[in-house]
This record gives C-alpha cells, structure tokens and sequence, in this order.
C-alpha cells in the first residue's frame, strides 16, 4: 500500500510539473525555460525536477506526449460524436492548428523536429504521435466513404497523409508569426484544401418525374360517376341517363336538362 502510494504521488508531481512547464512555454517561450526557472514556479529545487526527468530533453518530450495524451482522448470523443462526417473533419482541422504564435505544444514540436535527426528517442516518439493522428484521421475519412458522405473512390491513406503534412507547414507558419497566418487564416486555407483533397460524392443529377395521369385524373372520375349511377334495372335493361346530370329519367325535382341524342349506359 505504501510503495502504490509513493507511485501515485510521484505521478501526480510529475504531471504537475509537465502542466507548469507547459504554463512556462506558453507565457514565455522556450528559451526562458530552465530547470532553475521551473524550480521556482513550482517551489522546489531543480535537483527534483532532474530526479524525475534526468534532463531538459526528456522533460521538453514528456511534456508533449502529456499534452498529445490530452488531445488523443479529445480525439476519441471527437470521433464517437454523432454529427456528420464533414462537421467531424472540421472539428479535426480546429484541434490540429495551434492556437496562436504561443501555443506550447507546437512551440515544443517545432524544437523537438530539429533534434530529432540526431536523436533516436525522439524520432520514436514523433513517429509514434504522428501515427496516431494518422490513424484517427483515416478512421473518420473511412467512414464518411462507408455512410456516402466522401467520394467512394478516394484513397484514405494518402489524403490524410497529405492532409495532414499540409496542416504541418499552416502551424509552422502561425507558430512563427508569419505575416497573414494566424488562426484565423490557417483554418481558412485547411478548410479549402480538405474540400479539395476529400470531394464529395459525384452524383448524377436526377430527371424531373413524369406528371403521368394528371391531366387524365377528372376525366377517370367523372367516368367512375357514371359507372357508379349506370346500374342494372329490372330485366338486366341499362338505366337512361340524362346528359350531366348523373341520373336517371330526368334533373332534380322540376329541373329538366337537355337530352342529347345517342347517351345511353350499359
């Protein structure tokens, strides 16, 4: 019981440790970050941060895998939510791009791709991160082919992939600050290329319906009129109808109507 809960305890400061270094990043960037600064935010000495993380290195990559665990189980309710396979793909675009030139974690991925040549353990741990954005986004193109909603034909593998390297180079440039590439205008740019990249289905454009029996429909009732008045008499003899009136031997009380010559039911 003692040693589950040494382990807990130690998890719980090193998940605040990550989420202050994390705080640290976004308010005053990467640079500024030590493990003596650190220290201080959190009270304690840097040989206790070491203790944990044994380098900046390895604190800088728990801190985004903390951060990618996050955005994995927002991923997860994301694509178990019941809106339409396009609503779900742009969600998706608005948790991948950064939320400014501050965002933390993209800070931490900008500084992580250029050690990671160099490093082995990191370029395990990107390709590990990346592939699980790879396999959410062909899990929500997949299905929108299955329910109709994307081209049948389209190749799931290489649109997410390319989807998702273009969505690479748009936060590179809002994390950099570049001029004309917030937020704002990288979502817009996202949007384009995935209507581009994703299409909808191609579907012929259906004929107009036939008015079949419109124009014919009072003409058939007015027969089915007469049909229904035109019964047997006595001896199997047709009843005589007179012309419009719809009955037999003459009008309706003293109204008399004209009789036209040949009008007989059988």
């Amino acid at each position: 019981m003692a040693g589950a809960a040494r382990r807990r305890d130690g998890q719980i400061a090193q998940e605040r440790m990550l989420e202050e270094a994390m705080a640290a990043i976004a308010e005053d960037g990467l640079a500024a970050l030590t493990m003596s600064a650190l220290a201080e935010r959190l009270g304690t000495s840097g040989g206790h941060i070491l203790y944990y993380f044994g380098s900046k290195d390895r604190l800088l990559l728990e801190a985004l895998r903390w951060s990618e665990d996050r955005l994995t189980a927002e991923r997860t309710e994301l694509l178990g939510r019941r809106v339409t396979a396009h609503r779900k793909l742009d969600l998706f675009l608005q948790l991948y791009l950064p939320r400014g030139p501050r965002d933390p974690r993209w800070t931490l991925w900008i500084e992580l791709w250029a050690r990671t040549p160099s490093n082995d353990q990191l370029r395990t741990a990107q390709q590990d991160i990346d592939g699980g954005w790879q396999r959410d986004l062909e899990a929500l193109l997949a299905k929108g082919v299955d329910q109709g909603r994307f081209d049948a034909a389209l190749d799931v593998g290489a649109r997410a992939s390319e989807l998702l390297a273009l969505l690479d180079g748009l936060s590179t440039r809002v994390v950099l600050g570049q001029r004309g590439a917030d937020r704002t205008e990288a979502l817009a740019r996202a949007r384009t290329a995935a209507a581009l990249l994703i299409p909808r289905p191609l579907t012929p454009k259906a004929p107009a319906p036939e008015r079949r029996g419109a124009a014919a429909a009072p003409a058939t009732r007015t027969a089915q009129a007469r049909m229904r008045h035109a019964r047997p008499g006595p001896g199997g003899a047709g009843v005589r109808l007179r012309a419009g009136s719809g009955m037999p031997g003459g009008g309706l009380g003293s109204r008399r109507w004209p009789r036209r010559r040949g009008l007989r039911c059988r």
